[in-house]
C-alpha cells in the first residue's frame, strides 16, 4: 500500500511537472510572438528627399525640430545595413556627397506613430534611406547602381528586422534634376512607370503603395511638364503628394527645414489614409 501511494505521488509529481513544463512553453511562445513587428518604409530621390534643412553654406546646423526628434519606436537603417535609432540627418552616410540635413523621414515616422497612439504604438517604424541629391531618372533605371543599392538595402531591412518586418511602402522625391532638358521631362512619366514595374517586380511586392511627391522645385525651366508628368500617372496604388506652395530655401530649389517637416506630415497622412494601411490593419490587427 505504501509503495502505491509513492506511485500515485511520483506519478502526481510528473504530471505537475509535465504541466508546468507546457506553461513555461506556452509563455515563451507568447514572449515571442509580443515582439513589435516592423513597418518599413524606403525612402528614395535625390536631394529634397535627402534633406537640405538647416543646411546653409555647406554646413548643418544641427538644430531638430520638434517634429524631427529621434523617438526609441524608429529606426533607420545604415549604410552598413544595421538597424539603429533614427537620428538627423537620416541621410548623412548615403547621400556623402554632400551636406544632409532635415528631411521629410522622421517627420513622417514621428507622425505614423504620433497616430496610431504613441510609445504605445505596436509596431517599430523601420526608415531605409536610399536618396543621392542630384540624381536624375534615368539614375534610377533597373540595372543601375542607385537602383541596385536601394533593391539590395530594401532587401536586407526585412531579413534584418529583429521580429519581423514587412515593406509598407516607397516614399519618391525626385525630378528636380529632369527639369533642365525637355527630353527629360518629356520622357519622365515613361521612366518612372518603369521604375514602379521593375521595382515591384525585383521587391516581390507587385501591389507596392508608393507615394510620390509631386515638384515644389527644379533646376530647369521644364518643372510643369515634369508635374504634368508625376500628376497623370495611374498606376494602380500610386498616390501623388503636391509639393508645390510649399517655402523654398534661397537656392529656389530646396525645401526649407519647415517645409520638410509639413511634406512629412502629408506624405504621413498619405499612407494613413491609403487602401495599404486599412487593409493592413484591418485583415492583420
Amino acid at each position: 500500500m505504501h509503495s502505491l501511494s509513492l506511485s500515485i505521488l511520483g506519478l502526481g509529481v510528473m504530471s505537475m511537472l509535465s504541466w508546468f513544463l507546457c506553461i513555461l512553453v506556452v509563455a515563451s511562445q507568447i514572449c515571442g510572438s509580443s515582439k513589435a513587428k516592423m513597418d518599413i518604409f524606403i525612402l528614395a530621390g535625390q536631394s529634397n528627399m535627402a534633406g537640405r534643412g538647416n543646411v546653409k553654406e555647406g554646413k548643418w546646423n544641427g538644430n531638430v525640430p520638434p517634429e524631427c526628434k529621434p523617438n526609441p519606436s524608429i529606426q533607420r537603417l545604415s549604410a552598413n545595413l544595421q538597424w539603429e535609432e533614427a537620428r538627423e540627418p537620416l541621410h548623412a552616410d548615403i547621400d556623402v556627397s554632400k551636406t544632409c540635413g532635415i528631411g521629410p523621414g522622421l517627420a513622417f515616422a514621428n507622425e505614423i506613430v504620433r497616430i496610431k497612439g504613441g510609445h504605445g504604438y505596436g509596431n517599430v517604424v523601420g526608415l531605409v534611406p536610399c536618396a543621392v541629391g542630384g540624381t536624375k531618372i534615368e539614375q534610377w533605371s533597373k540595372g543601375s547602381h542607385l537602383y541596385n543599392e536601394l533593391v539590395k538595402r530594401a532587401m536586407n531591412s526585412v531579413n534584418g528586422s529583429d521580429g519581423g518586418g514587412t515593406i509598407r511602402a516607397l516614399l519618391w522625391y525626385q525630378g528636380e534634376s529632369d527639369t533642365v532638358r525637355e527630353e527629360d521631362a518629356v520622357a519622365y512619366k515613361h521612366k518612372m512607370e518603369s521604375f514602379i514595374m521593375d521595382i515591384r517586380s525585383d521587391l516581390h511586392l507587385p501591389s507596392l503603395l508608393i507615394i510620390q511627391v509631386a515638384l515644389a522645385s527644379g533646376e530647369g525651366k521644364f518643372i510643369e511638364k515634369v508635374r504634368h508628368a508625376q500628376l497623370g500617372i495611374t498606376l494602380c496604388n500610386v498616390k501623388c503628394v503636391d509639393a508645390k506652395g510649399l517655402r523654398l530655401k534661397d537656392d529656389k530649389l530646396h525645401l526649407t527645414t519647415m517645409s520638410e517637416v509639413h511634406l512629412g506630415l502629408r506624405l504621413a497622412h498619405a499612407y494613413l489614409n491609403s487602401t495599404t494601411h486599412h487593409f493592413y490593419h484591418t485583415n492583420v490587427r
